[in-house]
Order: C-alpha cells, then sequence, then structure tokens
C-alpha cells in the first residue's frame, strides 16, 4: 500500500477522521507495519498494552478467554482497529487479537500520540474525541446485546 493510500485509509477511519495529511504523516512515520500468518497473536488477554492496531488486510478474532474457553467478542477486517483501549486506559489487554487470514496491520505505539500531542495539541485532541466516539458507539452497542439477553432471559421464565 502506498504512503498516500495509507493517509487515506487512516483519514476514512472513526478514529482518524478529519485529522490532517501532516498529522497522519507523523503518526505512520512513527509506527510500524506487522505482518501476521492466520493462528498469529497480536496480543494476549492480560498483557501490557501501549498500542492501537489499523488492520490494512486481512480478518482477526477478537476474544476473551475464560475457563479454557474462547468467548469470540467480534471480528475486524480492513479498515478496522483494535487495542486502542489500552491506549485510554493504560490497564492490561482486556481481550485477545488473532489472524484469521494473512493480515497486515499499522501498529500505533502511544508514544506516537504523545508526539503528535508535543507537536499539535489540537489534532491530538481531535484524535481522543474520535476514539472516545467510537468507544462509546461500542459500549452502546453491548449495552443493546445485554439488554435484549435480559429480556429473551426473562420472558422465557414468565409462567
Amino acid at each position: 500500500m502506498s504512503s498516500e493510500e495509507r493517509i487515506h485509509l487512516l483519514q476514512a477511519m472513526p478514529f482518524f477522521g478529519a485529522i490532517s495529511d501532516e498529522s497522519v504523516k507523523l503518526i505512520l512515520s512513527l509506527s510500524e507495519t506487522q505482518h501476521m500468518k492466520p493462528g498469529d497473536y497480536f496480543f494476549h488477554q492480560g498483557e501490557r498494552g501501549d498500542s492501537l492496531y489499523l488492520l490494512e488486510k486481512g480478518r482477526v478474532a477478537i476474544f476473551k478467554k475464560a475457563d479454557d474457553k474462547e468467548y469470540i467478542m467480534r471480528h475486524a477486517e480492513k479498515g478496522h482497529c483494535f487495542g486502542e483501549l489500552a491506549m485510554i486506559d493504560f490497564t492490561p489487554r482486556s481481550a485477545s487479537v488473532r489472524a484469521e487470514t494473512e493480515c497486515t496491520a499499522i501498529k500505533i505505539p502511544s508514544s506516537a500520540l504523545h508526539t503528535l500531542y508535543q507537536q499539535n495539541i489540537e489534532q491530538f485532541l481531535l484524535i481522543q474525541m474520535n476514539i472516545a466516539r467510537e468507544v462509546s458507539r461500542r459500549l452502546r452497542a453491548a449495552d443493546d446485546r445485554w439488554f435484549q439477553l435480559q429480556i429473551a432471559s426473562s420472558s422465557s421464565h414468565i409462567c
């Protein structure tokens, strides 16, 4: 993928919408490209996280493990981000991410956003607001799924 295509890919994502070409170029210059084969892990639940990933190619499974069982939370494909929670709350990874197909991803370290903060605080804050909006959308969707499960569970118990 050319650098121009990468810039447009990032700008098309909710996290990087309305971010200038200059800011995206800076972030990309401080990021690395990772190539994964099917079955490879980007990271494991419980690991320290200090980066987010932008999937350029492929499909991944995002899952949690409990009692030696895997529970798929969602899948991500080209153009999707994952790992952003570690950039917000600085806690260990809440889930694992495994490549299901050949994948190429841009690994954006927190240090890249810190450098942007030092050089252009307005662009940094715009990214933070974009991330917060996307995380909020996911939380609302999770709340709606939980609510629907509660309704289904209580209606099956009605006499």
